[in-house]
């Protein structure tokens, strides 16, 4: 479904990404894990079109992104639930949802998104009129999710969602990353939390100073020496 190909992406004169190949297989969960500044969310950022790569290409459904703006890439199906989940603080939940249909025009199936949203987490119909910045932070990444979900993507792309959040929510948030997937979304995720990440993923990658050092099935690398003594506290 996607692919990106010996990717290099500078910051200024920082090297980021430096010949970095992923590939993400149509209904997967992909995970990308990494220590703080390995250049996870870069490639998130490259792949949404926010960032331009200096060599390579990414390719989605036969398509290249490199040169396609970031809200065509959206349009194109692939939507993405940023770090620190960003959302509109100053705006209401319902709001919120609504910005993430803002390229949809179709009426009737956007009523019958923001219902599936609703019953996903019945916690934002109870608040859907309440500012999002008043959220918790477990109901602003529910929200973050949610409205990720209203652009009705084919690959979703997740950076951090278990960042400051309570175990026990970490264990809700990522049983609702799993049931999205088995509805049929496509995951790419990017988790510092390399345990729970690899426990829902079927392929990982790890990815140290902008290189990928070490891929395969996630319940491979759940039980790699180098992944558990780096990565897993083990």
């Amino acid at each position: 479904m996607l692919r990106s190909v010996d990717l290099d992406v500078y910051y200024g004169a920082i090297h980021a990404l430096k010949k970095l190949s992923i590939e993400v297989e149509q209904g997967t969960i992909v995970t990308l894990i990494g220590a703080n500044g390995a250049g996870k969310t870069t490639t998130l950022k490259t792949i949404s079109g926010l960032l331009r790569p200096r060599n390579g290409s990414i390719v989605y459904k036969n398509t290249e992104l490199t040169k396609v703006a970031p809200e065509k890439i959206v349009e194109m199906g692939i939507s993405q639930v940023p770090e620190g989940r960003r959302v509109f603080a100053s705006m209401s939940v319902l709001e919120n949802l609504e910005m993430g249909a803002y390229l949809r025009k179709d009426k009737k199936a956007m009523a019958d998104d923001m219902e599936n949203v609703f019953t996903r987490f019945p916690r934002l119909k109870e608040r859907r009129k309440q500012m999002a910045g008043t959220l918790s932070g477990g109901e602003q990444q529910m929200l973050a999710i949610g409205r990720a979900l209203m652009a009705r993507p084919q690959l979703l792309l997740m950076d951090e969602p278990s960042m400051g959040l309570a175990p026990l929510l970490v264990k809700e948030i990522f049983e609702i990353i799993k049931d999205i997937n088995e509805k049929g979304t496509t995951i790419l995720l990017v988790e510092q939390n390399a345990h729970m990440a690899l426990s829902i993923a079927h392929k990982a990658y790890v990815i140290e100073t902008g290189e990928i050092v070490l891929h395969g099935e996630a319940k491979d690398l759940m039980n790699s020496e180098e992944v558990k003594s780096a990565y897993l506290g083990g």
